[in-house]
């Protein structure tokens, strides 16, 4: 049997919880927006679905779900090029989920790590939606038979499940349907850790706002964190070797070489021998000239949330033309009866 050539697609989203900050940017959105430039159709979601694991208030989510469209559209994702829109206004998301709750194995999600991270000692009591949500991950993926994923370090184990769940679906089904979504990791500052402490990714749940950059921050902010975060003692050495114990460092040299878009090998170079008291500073002002602008264009777009609606809807539209047919390929593959137009 020939193998089925599946249409290069990019699939991507995040949670509309709290607010973007610098490891999303950097590790997520930054990188969408370079993506779209690449000839392939690339599809971002904004996870609504997913957030809900956990209990919003609904005005919270809302106004998260806005700001984080914002937040794509102002990094430089266009909405007319990429397919953008929030999960819940796509119906297949949820209805494939499901099935794939039928595929997955019981002993499949009980390895995923984070839901152990997530629920912690109070396991009992988290919600089932949450120790579930892998699947509907697999499901957003696959519901667009997306080829590539653009993921974090701390996102893998997720993508290979979703490998898992789609291989088991084409065995049992003895189709050749979906496709094994490839993971793309790549670029200097995949994973941002903590400006408090180089060991912990920065995190929107930090309760120390001082251990991460806030997209919505303003320049005075930015520069006075940069300034403030934690270094060690000793210059900035000569080759990137010389940071291997020092993850505070390392992790201000990342940071810095993704926003100049060069090698921290580069940045290594031109800082060595140099105290933080010279580094930090030059930090901030590259952080501020890169990313004040995207707060400023972020306050803009959150003034008219009519709009960031018509956007996402109009993304909902063109995301759901992909999704229903190959929803109702699935569904008759399942054996499932369809006698009512969709």
């Amino acid at each position: 049997m020939t193998a089925t050539t599946f249409t290069p697609r990019v699939f991507s989203g995040i949670q509309p919880t709290n607010h973007l900050q610098l490891g999303n940017y950097l590790g997520a959105v930054k990188r969408f927006v370079e993506m779209q430039n690449n000839g392939i159709e690339t599809v971002y979601c904004i996870v609504d679905l997913h957030a809900i694991t956990t209990w919003q208030d609904p005005a919270d989510l809302r106004h998260a779900t806005r700001e984080l469209a914002a937040g794509y559209i102002a990094s430089g994702l266009d909405p007319e090029r990429s397919i953008l829109f929030n999960q819940s206004q796509v119906p297949g998301h949820a209805q494939l989920a499901w099935i794939f709750n039928c595929v997955a194995r019981v002993g499949w999600m009980n390895r995923m790590t984070q839901f152990k991270d997530k629920a912690g000692k109070n396991a009992e009591n988290a919600s089932l939606g949450l120790y579930a949500y892998p699947s509907l991950m697999a499901a957003d993926i696959l519901l667009y038979k997306a080829t590539q994923v653009p993921v974090g370090e701390d996102q893998k184990q997720h993508l290979e499940l979703t490998r898992d769940i789609a291989a088991k679906f084409n065995h049992d089904f003895k189709v050749d349907f979906f496709p094994m979504t490839e993971p793309v990791i790549e670029g200097t500052a995949t994973r941002v850790m903590s400006l408090r402490d180089g060991s912990k990714k920065m995190s929107k749940s930090d309760p120390s706002d001082a251990s991460r950059i806030n997209l919505t921050d303003d320049a005075d902010t930015i520069a006075q964190k940069f300034r403030k975060a934690r270094t060690d003692a000793e210059p900035l050495p000569g080759t990137i070797d010389g940071l291997k114990d020092r993850p505070e460092a390392r992790n201000l040299i990342n940071i810095y070489a993704a926003l100049a878009e060069q090698p921290p090998e580069a940045v290594v170079a031109e800082f060595a021998g140099k105290g933080f008291g010279a580094f930090k500073p030059a930090l901030a002002d590259l952080a501020v000239a890169r990313l004040s602008p995207i707060a400023d264009e972020m306050a803009r777009l959150m003034a008219d949330p009519a709009e960031i609606d018509r956007i996402l809807g109009n993304g909902a539209e063109r995301a759901n033309a992909i999704a229903q047919p190959i929803l109702n390929d699935i569904y008759d593959i399942v054996g499932m009866i369809r006698s009512r137009p969709v």
